[in-house]
This record gives C-alpha cells, sequence and structure tokens, in this order.
C-alpha cells in the first residue's frame, strides 16, 4: 500500500510537470514553424493527449471487450468538455477563435451526433443496436474530411502576435520539451491510474465502481491537467483545440478504426443516458461558444453542474 501511494505521488508529479513541459515546448513549435497554436492544438495536443484512450480503445477491442470501447471514448468526450472546460473556465474566461466557432466546433458536434445516429439502430432499423464495419468505415472517413480542413489550415499559416512573456526556444529544443513533456504525461496517467486501482481495491471497492470512476478519469487526466496548466499560461487556442481535436479523434480513430477494421460490435447494453448526456456536453460547447466566443466562469458553473449530474447518474 505504502508503495503504491508513492508511485501514486511521483505519478501525479510527472503528470503537472509534464503537462507543464509540454504546453511549452508545443506553443514554441507553433512559433518556430510560425503557425497558429489552434493547428498545434488540433494536432500534436490532441494526439498527445488522446494515446491514453487510443491504448484502452485497442486493447479492449483485441480482448472482446466492446462496451470498454464504446464507453472509454464516449466518457472521455464528456468528460472533456464538462470537467477539463468547467475547470479551466473557473481559472480564466476563454477564448475562442471565430473560426473554431464557425468550422471546428459544428464539425465536432456533427460527428457526435453522427455516432448517436448510428448506435440507434433499433429506433431507425427495428434491429438490434450495433456499430458494424460500414459505420466504422464512415466514421474514418469523417476524419479523412477533418484532415482535409487541417491542411487548409496549415496552407494558411495565420501568424499571431507573440506576448513578451511567452518563451521561444530553438526547433530541436522545442521538440525535445514536447516529446519529453508527452512522455511524462504519458507515464505520470498510467502510474495514477494503475496505482488508483490497486489502492482502490486494498480498501475493497469494488471492480465495477473502480471501471467507471478511476478508469474513466484517468484516461482524461492528460486533457485535464495540460488544459489547466495551458489556462493558466493564457495559452487558450491549445486548450481548445486539444478539446476540439479529441472530440473528432476519439470518435472517429480510437472507436471507428479499430471497428472498421476489426468488425462490428453490439452496444445493446448501451446505457442511453450516456448518448444524451454526449450530445448535450457537446451542444453546449457549441452554444456556449457561439454566445460571444468565450466561455465564461457562469458557463464553466454549468458545465460541472451537468458533470455532476451525468456522475450521479452513473452511480444510480
Amino acid at each position: 500500500m505504502l508503495l503504491q501511494g508513492i508511485l501514486l505521488a511521483i505519478g501525479i508529479f510527472l503528470l503537472v510537470k509534464g503537462a507543464d513541459i509540454f504546453v511549452d515546448g508545443a506553443s514554441s513549435l507553433a512559433r518556430n514553424f510560425k503557425i497558429s497554436k489552434i493547428i498545434i492544438g488540433l494536432t500534436v495536443v490532441t494526439f498527445g493527449t488522446s494515446v491514453p484512450e487510443l491504448a484502452v480503445g485497442i486493447q479492449a477491442m483485441l480482448s472482446g471487450s466492446s462496451e470498454i470501447l464504446v464507453g472509454n471514448v464516449i466518457g472521455s468526450n464528456i468528460l472533456n468538455i464538462l470537467l477539463v472546460l468547467g475547470c479551466c473556465s473557473l481559472i480564466h474566461e476563454l477564448n475562442v477563435k471565430n473560426n473554431t466557432v464557425k468550422k471546428e466546433l459544428p464539425m465536432g458536434l456533427l460527428i457526435t451526433t453522427v455516432l448517436i445516429v448510428l448506435m440507434n439502430d433499433q429506433i431507425f432499423n427495428q434491429q438490434e443496436n450495433m456499430l458494424t464495419r460500414s459505420d466504422g468505415v464512415i466514421l474514418v472517413l469523417f476524419f479523412s474530411v477533418f484532415l482535409y480542413y487541417l491542411v487548409s489550415l496549415f496552407r494558411s499559416r495565420v501568424e499571431e502576435e507573440v506576448s513578451k512573456e511567452e518563451k521561444i526556444f530553438s526547433l530541436p529544443k522545442s521538440f525535445l520539451y514536447t516529446i519529453l513533456g508527452f512522455i511524462a504525461v504519458i507515464i505520470g496517467s498510467n502510474w495514477v491510474v494503475d496505482n488508483a486501482v490497486l489502492l482502490a481495491k486494498g480498501f475493497g471497492i469494488s471492480e465495477r465502481m473502480i471501471a467507471i470512476t478511476i478508469v474513466a478519469l484517468g484516461t482524461s487526466l492528460p486533457e485535464l491537467v495540460t488544459g489547466i496548466v495551458a489556462t493558466k499560461k493564457k495559452e487558450y487556442d491549445l486548450l481548445i483545440g486539444n478539446i476540439v481535436g479529441s472530440i473528432t479523434f476519439n470518435i472517429a480513430i480510437v472507436l471507428g478504426l479499430p471497428i472498421a477494421l476489426l468488425g462490428g460490435i453490439s452496444v445493446a447494453n448501451f446505457n442511453y443516458i450516456d448518448l444524451e448526456f454526449l450530445f448535450l456536453s457537446s451542444l453546449a460547447l457549441f452554444a456556449f461558444s457561439h454566445n460571444d466566443y468565450q466561455i465564461k466562469k457562469i458557463e464553466g458553473v454549468i458545465l460541472l453542474l451537468l458533470f455532476v449530474i451525468y456522475y450521479s447518474m452513473v452511480f444510480i
């Protein structure tokens, strides 16, 4: 128990320090290539913080645990919006760019809606709810549209003003900070989840409760810690880009790609409360951002209240 407690503390330190280095490296990387930070948020930061979900998803699919795969993706997207953005907006109001509101957020809301429709065969076709291989292909194709959009962003290369406080490293050092920070975040998140599970079992907490709390929250730890650090550094584009990118990446790649490659899965026993909150959280993100291109503190409180309501219903 003592060893697990020590490793848990080390894991938390690696998470926090790794996120700090990762954000600095990613931000400096954007400056070196003279591209918008929203692009780095949508690509480098999104991939880096989504690795835990991808690893869990692949392992779940290979072991035949389809509900873990689907639940991990849906749960992570809900937590990324309600918990991560909710917490970050309490630290500081989050500015959302015009392009993000008009293009990236609708894209995330669209792929979320498509997933919900694909999972409801019983309503539309009077059949058992399934995610078939063709459904997986559809989700992956949506990601190709997202990639096309990213390419257009790269071509535009909109440069931004540089503040005096902002750290800009050389290109090799920027890559080094990004890679080292990414490794620390992943190792830290794994140690936190693994040792928290062992500690929970030691205290007699059921595996079911561990799965819907520690494991679900654990795969979202990189987004949460990185988001808080980015907010404190006023790197709002990295934060928003990461969340928006994660929504699309989780649905299209973490969920869609394994299904497209390995075959369809049944979602007949899936809880529809999760789907309702998945859509509600995505809609709330779009509505709050579209209103005045900001996510204000009061809206962050609403997101956190929805998070509490969601988990209360899950426990019940």
